[in-house]
């Protein structure tokens, strides 16, 4: 009996170490498979690592990120070429986190990357207003917002893009991407393809710096 018992503790570890190792991989393959190919990003192509923020508009923790995180990001590994900076949707907060994520993707692919960053700090900052009531953003609302980056022409253009959902397909993706990486909130932080899970800013430098190092 002693030894029946022995063997069984013995398979048992052995079918647990398994299981263990194969969530691993996965996790590991599941966490690699983000796809780069026509996002908005700042920074230089070249950049050795690639930083994600998976945000939502209406995320007030999205906008903190935004107003007091990202700079430095930017400023200390963005505008240093150790990585870019990429912006994905994970829209759930509401029926307006989706009507702003498809409008800021049709910014995006009307009128290029660079106007795109304007609108999508612009938009963080007009969450809300001056006595910190949430803005609903509608149709017109966003609209308001781009022409204090745009000119009327190039307005219009996205205007009629995106009455005829050219940013269905790029949210779609994006979502697509968020729910294979299991994410179920925001802000959520991937740094060449694995998820950021620290503490402070220094954690997040020294995962940077470690990928630099290592190459991945």
């Amino acid at each position: 009996m002693s030894k029946k018992i022995f063997w069984f503790i013995g398979i048992l570890a052995i079918c647990i170490i398994g299981i263990i190792v194969l969530k691993d991989v996965q996790k590991e393959e599941t966490a690699g498979n983000i796809d780069y190919e026509g996002q908005p990003f700042i920074g230089e192509e070249t950049a050795p690592v690639e930083i994600v923020e998976f945000g939502d508009y209406k995320c007030p923790h999205c906008k903190e990120f935004n107003d007091s995180i990202f700079p430095m990001i930017d400023e200390q590994l963005v505008e240093t070429g150790k990585a870019k900076f990429y912006f994905m949707n994970y829209s759930f907060i509401s029926a307006d986190s989706t009507t702003s994520a498809q409008f800021a993707e049709t910014v995006f692919q009307e009128l290029g990357n660079e106007k795109f960053w304007d609108f999508h700090h612009l938009l963080f900052e007009k969450q809300t207003t001056e006595s910190g009531e949430l803005n609903t953003f509608t149709d017109e609302f966003l609209e308001e917002v781009l022409t204090e980056v745009a000119s009327p022409e190039e307005t219009e253009k996205v205007m009629l893009a995106y009455n005829k959902g050219k940013g269905e397909a790029a949210l779609k993706k994006d979502l697509g991407i968020a729910n294979n990486l299991g994410i179920s909130s925001t802000p959520v932080i991937y740094i060449n393809g694995k998820q950021f899970d620290g503490k402070s800013m220094d954690d997040l430098f020294t995962m940077v710096e470690e990928a630099v190092a290592s190459g991945k």
